[in-house]
C-alpha cells in the first residue's frame, strides 16, 4: 500500500544552522521554536525507538530516509514488568525532528496515531520538506553544529541565539530520580546506573532471569548490594558525569571484584574511571548500520550506535585491551581488562529491527550481538569460583559465540 501525504495548509518554518545556512520547510507536530545540536541518523525504520531514546535528548534529529512516518506510531502496550514493547523510554527526548517527507496516512495494524499527532501530544516540533541528505553531507564535511527551528525570517537578536546543550548535564535531566527494581525475585542482582537507559536493555537482563535495580546517575554504590554493575547509554558529554565516574572508580577500588558492563556512554564513563580521556567527534556515529571490527576474530558486524564522544585509546592504561573499532572512522568501540571482568562497548547491542532471535527471545535484540548480555551474566555466575579463570573462560566463550552464531548480518574483513 502506497503511503499518501498531505501538504495542505501547513505553516512555513525554517531550520537555521549556526554557520548561517537556512533550510526552509513545512511544520508538523508541535509548533514552537527550539534549538539544539543537529545530528543525523541513517536508519530506514525505528523512528519511535529513536525519538524515545534518551541519548537524543536536546538534539535535533535528522532522518535521512526519504519518507518517515509510513507505519505510524504503535500503542503503549506493556509486558508483565510494565515495560512498553515499542518504545525505549516513557517520552520523546529528541528536541525536534527533521525529515524529507512526513507521511500523514500511515498503514500498519499496530498503528494508533500518526507521527505528527504523537509529536504534537509530546510538544515536539518537526519540519519536513528539507533536503536531509544535503544537510547530512554538510554536517559530515563541516562537523557537528548547532541549529534551531524558527517560524519567521529575518533573524532577530533573540532568534539568532543558539544554546549548546553539551554545556548542560543532560544525564541528570534524563536519569531516573529514585531507585526502582524490576523482576525483584530474579537472580543475579544487577545494579544498573541510569544515564539514559533504554527499555530494551532492561528486557535483555530480565529475559535472562536477572533482577535489575535501576538507580540514578549519581547514586552512591554499595558493592554489597549487587552482583554486577551495568552502565547504560545516555546523552551528552561524559565529562559532565564526574560523580558517576567517581562512583565507578570507588567500586573498582573497593577490594571486591564485581563484573562491570558498560554500553555507549557507559563505555566512556568506565573508560574515564580508569584514566582514559574523551573527545568530541567531528559528527558522531549514529545509525543502525555502523560496522565494527572485532579484534579477536577480525570479523565486522553491523551495530546500532548513537554517540558524539569517543575515547582516546592512546590513554588506555596497562592491563586493558581494545575489543572493537569502528570500521568507518577507526574510533574505539569496545575495551576489556585482560584478567578482570570489566568490559564495555561504544555501540548499542539493540537494533531497531523488531524480530525474535534464537539468541535472545525478546523484541529488538540484534543478532549476533545480544550474547554480550549472556557473557556478562556468565562472568557473574562464575566469579565466585576464581575471578581470573572465570574471565578467561568468559572471553573464550565470547569468541566461540562469535564464531558459531548465525552470521547472516556479518561480513568478513580481510586481514
Amino acid at each position: 500500500m502506497m503511503c499518501s501525504t498531505e501538504n495542505g495548509d501547513q505553516q512555513q518554518c525554517y531550520l537555521v544552522l549556526e554557520n548561517g545556512a537556512v533550510f526552509p520547510g513545512k511544520a508538523f507536530g508541535a509548533r514552537k521554536p527550539v534549538d539544539g545540536e543537529i545530528v543525523f541518523q541513517t536508519g530506514m525504520v525505528g523512528y519511535p525507538e529513536s525519538l524515545t531514546d534518551p541519548s537524543y535528548h536536546a538534539q535535533i534529529l535528522v532522518l535521512t530516509y526519504p519518507i518517515i512516518g509510513n507505519y505510524g506510531v504503535p500503542g503503549k502496550a506493556t509486558d508483565e514488568h510494565g515495560i512498553p514493547y515499542f518504545f525505549e523510554s516513557h517520552r520523546i527526548w529528541a528536541a525536534a525532528l527533521v525529515v524529507g517527507e512526513h507521511c500523514d496516512h500511515p498503514s500498519h495494524w499496530r498503528k494508533t496515531k500518526t507521527l505528527a499527532q504523537w509529536m504534537a501530544e509530546e510538544q515536539v516540533p518537526g519540519i519536513q520538506g528539507v533536503d536531509t541528505r544535503m544537510l547530512t553531507k554538510m554536517i559530515r564535511e563541516k562537523g557537528s553544529m548547532l541549529g534551531k527551528i524558527i517560524y519567521s525570517l529575518p533573524l532577530t537578536d533573540d532568534t539568532a541565539k543558539i544554546s549548546d546543550p553539551n554545556l548542560r548535564n543532560l544525564v541528570d535531566e534524563v536519569s531516573i530520580k529514585a531507585p526502582k527494581t524490576y523482576n525483584p525475585k530474579g537472580s543475579p542482582r544487577i545494579c544498573a546506573i541510569d544515564c539514559g537507559l533504554k527499555y530494551n536493555q532492561l528486557r535483555c537482563f530480565i529475559n535472562r532471569g536477572a533482577r535489575v535495580d535501576l538507580v540514578p546517575w549519581n547514586h552512591k554504590l554499595n558493592v554489597n548490594e549487587f552482583d554486577g554493575l551495568f552502565l547504560s547509554n545516555g546523552p551528552g558529554n561524559p565529562e559532565m558525569c564526574l560523580k558517576t565516574i567517581e562512583n565507578i572508580r570507588n567500586v573498582m577500588n573497593s577490594g571486591q571484584v564485581k563484573p562491570i558492563f558498560g554500553i555507549c556512554l557507559g563505555h566512556q564513563l568506565l573508560s574515564m574511571a580508569i584514566g582514559c580521556s574523551s573527545y568530541k567527534m567531528k559528527y558522531g556515529n549514529r545509525g543502525h548500520n555502523q560496522p565494527c571490527i572485532h579484534y579477536a576474530t577480525l570479523r565486522c558486524n553491523m551495530t546500532s550506535q548513537n554517540h558524539g564522544f569517543a575515547i582516546n585509546t592512546e590513554t588506555l592504561p596497562e592491563g586493558w585491551i581494545e575489543l572493537f573499532t569502528n570500521a568507518n572512522d577507526k574510533t574505539n568501540e569496545g575495551i576489556a581488562h585482560k584478567s578482570l571482568p570489566y568490559f564495555r562497548y561504544g555501540f548499542l547491542t539493540i537494533l531497531f529491527i523488531r524480530a525474535r532471535t534464537h539468541a535472545c527471545k525478546t523484541q529488538g535484540c540484534c543478532r549476533p550481538l545480544c550474547h554480550f548480555f549472556d557473557t556478562f551474566q556468565f562472568s557473574l555466575k562464575t566469579l565466585n569460583l576464581l575471578t581470573s579463570f572465570a574471565f578467561v573462560v568468559h572471553i573464550a566463550v565470547y569468541v566461540i559465540f562469535f564464531i558459531k552464531i548465525n552470521y547472516d548480518k556479518v561480513v568478513h574483513v580481510q586481514g
